[in-house]
């Protein structure tokens, strides 16, 4: 019987309908590499290897020696012989102070010991002098006793010469005590001669130690105190320390490790490498508001990438545990009944309870957990897909498994 046309073209659009649906469910089939029973995961294998127990912290850069450069003498500054933010050493001038006032102040105390060491020298004239009248005059009393024993001299006479003996005696004494005043006046100017010697060498004000230099506080032309304002501020920047806390439930086990060896600290940035150091200081005592202690490494930071004041990110190595088993902590699930882990055997998802020591964050790579029991290195564990898994579940492995880094830090 023959169709109507009409009819004839409702079935080729139904046909010609079909056709791109029937094209997409092919398509879709293609793309999906599992098979309809299977559940996609990833996967990472457990492996054994030695892992480092770390603490992590936050530090704080502090410079090793902080100096605030002051002057020594009052005046006005003349020059600032350095740049602001230059690195000086030691004994490198700094700033030098107007020396007009003491080279006056030298030039009046110089004459006045000259003066004094003349009226010194004076006084040894006349005790030379004294002593050889005094010799006479002892020459001759002595003479005239003998005569007045004789009866030769009257005692009048032999009074006379024996009361000359003794006043140049006591002219002598005065002679010399003249000698030994001016002496003494004598140190005296070369004591404040010295002293003025010596703020001469105050105006050149030198660094006391070698860092970077801050901001100059006061430039040339004021005029400063001694000992009062801060001129520029000095910060020892190599070797540099970094100050952090660690708790306190960890103290004695620190102290009993640093005290065989000095402990490894590794600081570093955000992003970037890591510089090493030691553990230089415990403090003696636990902050009690905190909870933690306090403690210091100390680095050589040569190349100055460690800058005072700045937070880095601090890693106290306390040992390193041998032959761990470690796989990635995100394979480790909560039971009812504890920590367990997928196993992927034969293709078959299986349950194996786990007892986790503890985590660990690798420098780089996604965390980690050491296995005290409940599989074995070379096992495979789901690390992705867990939530679709059932026991015997069969399992097809994505492509891309997670791998992770060989070293870490505690949690």
């Amino acid at each position: 019987m023959a169709i109507p046309m009409r009819n004839n073209k409702l079935a080729l659009l139904g046909v010609l309908t079909c056709l791109p649906l029937t094209s997409c469910s092919r398509w879709v089939v293609s793309a999906n590499v599992a098979t309809p029973d299977s559940v996609p995961v990833r996967a990472a294998l457990a492996v054994s290897r030695d892992v480092p127990l770390d603490v992590l912290a936050v530090g704080n850069v502090q410079a090793m020696t902080t100096v605030e450069v002051k002057s020594r003498i009052a005046g006005q500054i003349k020059q600032v012989a350095f740049e602001e933010g230059q690195n000086v050493t030691k004994g490198q001038l700094l700033f030098t102070i107007d020396t007009d006032t003491l080279q006056r102040q030298k030039a009046e105390q110089q004459a006045q010991l000259e003066r004094d060491t003349a009226m010194e020298q004076q006084a040894r004239e006349l005790v030379a002098k004294d002593t050889a009248a005094l010799k006479q005059s002892q020459s001759e009393a002595d003479v005239g006793v003998e005569l007045g024993k004789l009866g030769v001299l009257a005692r009048q006479r032999v009074d006379q010469l024996v009361t000359t003996s003794e006043t140049a005696s006591s002219a002598l004494r005065a002679d010399r005590a003249t000698v030994e005043a001016a002496l003494g006046t004598i140190n005296v100017d070369r004591a404040r001669l010295a002293q003025t010697y010596l703020q001469l060498e105050f105006t050149n004000v030198v660094a006391p130690i070698s860092g970077r230099a801050g901001a100059v506080i006061v430039k040339a032309g004021n005029m400063v105190r001694d000992n009062e304002t801060t001129l520029v501020t000095l910060l020892q920047s190599a070797p540099i320390q970094v100050t952090f806390g660690v708790p306190e439930q960890i103290l004695s086990q620190v102290r009993q490790l640093n005290a065989t060896g000095a402990l490894t600290v590794e600081v570093s940035h955000d992003e970037g490498s890591a510089f090493a150091g030691h553990l230089d200081f415990i403090d003696n005592s636990v902050d009690a508001t905190t909870g933690t202690i306090r403690l210091k490494g100390v680095f050589p930071n040569a190349d100055g990438a460690l800058w005072p004041g700045e937070f880095v990110n601090v890693r106290l190595r306390l040992k390193t545990e041998d032959d761990r088993t470690v796989i990635p902590d995100a394979a480790v699930q909560d039971g009812l009944d504890g920590k367990y882990v997928w196993l992927v055997k034969s293709g078959m998802a299986t349950i194996a309870p786990v007892t986790v020591i503890r985590t660990y964050k690798p420098e780089s790579g996604p965390d980690q957990a050491i296995i005290g029991r409940g599989i074995n290195p070379g096992d495979t564990v789901v690390t992705e897909g867990q939530l679709r898994l059932t026991s015997g579940a069969k399992i097809a492995l994505l492509p891309s498994p997670q791998s992770f880094g060989k070293t870490g830090s505690t949690q």
